[in-house]
């Protein structure tokens, strides 16, 4: 495992230099205060109610935020290689979450506490730019997808999805994708044959 994260870390600080340089204490402090965590498929990272007292960059498999509404799950955001996942309110302010965080795949994750994020941010002040650099960029995305909601068709947000992250389409058990697309089952069933039946 330790050769393992050694391949994760110079992953990520590539990753983190491409922002900004980082250096020899820098890199030192973040190993310092982070975690390599592996979690199985189905494994809920946090509950509506909980509070999230960690955040997590993730190395592989998909991790979902969704929200259950009147028993019914509603899938709002799928977080893949690459990408920094977080119950960003429940986290910054230590209250109440009011979503969850799901493993859909197997899942290997640097986990980072609440307190130990701090102690970097008041050791080295510029590191928090960097990570809010980060957390606007999903921001963008979550604002992005909740305009398309309004702004364009299930067949559009679906064709938008294949062109942006096709990905999800193979990895994504197709009901939460429905979810996240804002239609049922059987209708991303009708657009996927309609399309199908165009490039025929």
């Amino acid at each position: 495992m330790k050769a393992h994260l050694k391949e994760l870390m110079d992953e990520l600080f590539r990753q983190l230099e491409e922002e900004m340089p980082i250096t020899e204490e820098e890199r030192e402090a973040i190993l310092e205060n982070i975690e390599l965590k592996e979690f199985p498929k189905g494994t809920l990272l946090l509950q509506e109610g909980q509070i999230a007292h960690e955040s997590y960059h993730s190395f592989q498999g998909i991790v979902r935020q969704y929200y259950l509404i009147d028993g019914e799950e509603r899938t709002t955001a799928f977080y893949t290689e690459g990408e920094n996942i977080s119950s960003a309110l429940s986290y910054l302010t230590q209250v109440p979450s009011t979503h969850y965080l799901e493993c859909i795949e197997d899942c290997i994750l640097l986990a980072v506490t609440f307190e130990n994020e701090e102690k970097m941010y008041k050791r080295f002040p510029r590191m928090e730019s960097l990570c809010r650099i980060s957390s606007e960029s999903n921001h963008g995305k979550a604002q992005e997808m909740m305009a398309s909601y309004i702004t364009k068709t299930p067949e559009q947000r679906y064709l938008n999805l294949l062109e942006t992250r096709p990905e999800l389409v193979t990895r994504v058990p197709q009901y939460q994708l429905a979810s996240y697309l804002g239609v049922k089952p059987e209708s991303l069933s009708r657009i996927r044959k309609r399309l199908a039946m165009k490039h025929a």
